[in-house]
């Protein structure tokens, strides 16, 4: 079975088509400027360079068209014809409590979706433009949708409810969501693998690190608690997001600064975070860089974001009764050796520490425990495609 993986943003459509019997990613690619002037496409066959595509994609049924286009072209295609392509799964961030997991899409599907737009103005829409660019170009093939949230569907009410009047969460269902959901599920499991035990007896803590990031308690396969909330601003300090602070502070800023609602929306999404602190970047590699020439706010906003997810790490062990295994993933969990090494930093009260020649990797699955820790530790990077595929084929043999 062939498996194509679609992740449509508002200008964008990231893409990987993947035999299932083997698991190989015969072809990925990215879909740029969708509807913007000087729209291009990335695509990179199987054991081949990669080649870019510049043709104007009005909306997202050029882009699959392009796509379609490049995955059996006889020069750098991987396929004969689109009858090749079984199925498409396709991430969607938002399906509120209507969905704890994936299903095939039908048009009571495509509906709640859409309803659940509301939660996820800038994703959902261009998500479900996505599954129907992909319906109208391949009409018949079955489609799936794979969302951010079903995940987190198994968090207790008291984890997921927000001390508010009830009647908003009746009127406008607002509780915590959480996101990243493929991400942790799938490092989750990985990690039950890599001890050789079932997931059913591991109490995990998943750390998501990236210019977002988000922390997962996972308890017997089971999201618990996350960091994310109604939306991914809550949480840990992130690339350009404030996380968590004291809700008063906006509308103190709101009077002090008169700014509009979409002015602070744009202040605590696009201007807080590590780059809001440090007043230089939201890459993390920028910020060592400077933090090792001396400059004191690059060192600050490096030191908040380890504290706050420390501080995740104790929360989550206390509300799971303790802790087994720690994993990171995802750009900084996967890649930053010094940022794991001072998370895990005197932490051996609680049976966790971390080996600093083990440590010493980048992007490659392995375990970073410390002979002797009882907590174990773990690098594993983040396979969201593979998840929706494996998720699609699954129902499809259902």
């Amino acid at each position: 079975m062939n498996v194509l993986v679609i992740n449509a943003g508002s200008s964008s459509l990231k893409y990987q088509l993947i035999d299932m019997d083997t698991q190989a990613v015969l072809a990925k690619g990215l879909c740029e400027r969708i509807g913007i002037e000087g729209s291009r496409l990335k695509h990179t066959p199987e054991g081949k360079d990669s080649v870019t595509l510049e043709s104007p994609m009005r909306d997202h049924s050029d882009a699959i068209k392009m796509v379609i286009d490049a995955l059996v072209d006889k020069n750098h295609g991987v396929i004969a014809d689109m009858s090749a392509i079984d199925a498409v799964g396709h991430r969607v961030v938002h399906g509120g409590e209507y969905f704890n997991q994936s299903v095939i899409v039908d048009d009571d599907v495509k509906k709640k979706i859409d309803e659940c737009s509301m939660l996820a103005p800038l994703h959902n829409p261009a998500n479900l433009i996505g599954i129907e660019a992909c319906q109208k170009a391949m009409p018949g093939v079955p489609m799936v949708a794979v969302f951010d949230t079903a995940f987190h569907q198994t968090m207790p009410a008291e984890a997921y409810m927000y001390a508010l009047p009830y009647e908003y969460y009746d009127k406008y269902k607002i509780r915590k969501y959480g996101f990243h959901g493929t991400s942790h599920y799938y490092v989750a499991n990985r990690c039950a693998a890599m001890m050789g035990k079932a997931i059913e007896d591991l109490r995990i803590i998943t750390l998501h690190l990236g210019n977002g990031s988000s922390i997962t308690a996972v308890n017997k396969g089971k999201s618990v608690d996350t960091s994310m909330g109604f939306t991914p601003l809550a949480g840990v300090p992130m690339g350009t997001r404030s996380g968590v602070i004291d809700p008063a502070i906006v509308t103190f800023l709101m009077e002090k600064e008169g700014l509009s609602v979409a002015e602070t929306d744009a202040m605590l999404n696009k201007k807080s975070g590590v780059f809001g602190i440090s007043g230089l970047s939201s890459d993390f590699r920028d910020l060592d860089e400077a933090a090792a020439k001396g400059d004191e706010k690059a060192k600050l906003a490096l030191s908040m974001f380890e504290y706050s997810v420390k501080r995740y790490i104790g929360f989550y062990a206390a509300a799971m009764g303790g802790v087994d295994a720690i994993v990171f993933t995802a750009g900084v969990g996967e890649n930053s050796i010094q940022m794991r090494e001072r998370i895990l930093a005197d932490m051996e009260f609680m049976g966790i520490a971390c080996d600093a020649e083990k440590n010493n990797v980048r992007g490659k699955e392995t375990e970073i425990t410390k002979d002797g820790a009882k907590v174990r530790s773990f690098v594993i990077p983040t396979n969201e495609e593979l998840t929706i595929a494996l998720d699609t084929q699954k129902l499809l043999k259902k």
